[in-house]
């Protein structure tokens, strides 16, 4: 792994990407073990894969909701690829609300994640709980499971956006790829090119 001052900036499927520097070397920077294995956030995939993937995300993002079902294809046929996905809601109160729902969903998450990043452009309140009861879940539970988990949700979120400004992200998406970051849109030929610059180094 690459200390601050060694930090690269390459191109990679015309998506510009960077290692994440090593926390000796960057006090101002989380370390890798909080970047991509918070245990309290939620893991897709293999969870002991050989590849761990982070995805910086809104739910309210197109590019975000246009590329996660490529995603998690991908994730399902390579087989040992770790999953996380790390809200930062960045559009305002609808996208706050839908995450502190999702994270609170428990044994649901997958399918609330899921159905929210199916919906085709911007949300109000009333649209993720609409969206949450068309895949058979009631919005008022999970902000009920989310006002007695509170501090755990609200934990998560405030360091996914203490973590995406200390890195200078300026939106989303943003990819994680075992140590490089690739910000902005990522497509699915780049990213297998990406698990497997991973896998190599």
């Amino acid at each position: 792994m690459m200390n601050r001052r060694q930090m690269l900036k390459t191109t990679a499927a015309g998506t510009a990407a960077m290692l994440l520097p090593s926390l000796s070397h960057a006090q101002a920077y989380p370390s890798v073990q909080e970047v991509l294995f918070d245990s309290e956030i939620p893991v897709l995939g293999n969870l002991v894969g050989d590849v761990t993937i982070a995805e910086y995300f809104d739910y309210q993002c197109p590019y975000c909701k246009r590329g996660h079902r490529d995603l998690l294809d991908l994730v399902r046929e390579d087989g040992k690829v770790r999953l996380v996905m790390k809200d930062w809601p960045i559009f305002g109160g609808a996208s706050v609300y839908a995450a502190n729902l999702v994270l609170a969903a428990g044994e649901d998450y997958e399918t609330a994640l899921n159905a929210l990043m199916a919906t085709p452009a911007r949300l109000s309140r009333d649209e993720v709980d609409e969206t949450l009861a068309d895949a058979g879940l009631d919005a008022a539970v999970l902000y009920g499971r989310y006002e007695k988990d509170r501090p755990r949700v609200d934990g998560i979120l405030a360091r996914n956006t203490s973590q995406a400004r200390a890195f200078g992200f300026s939106g989303t998406p943003v990819y994680i790829v075992g140590t490089k970051i690739y910000r902005g849109a990522i497509d699915r030929a780049a990213m297998i090119e990406a698990i497997a610059a991973a896998r190599e180094s």
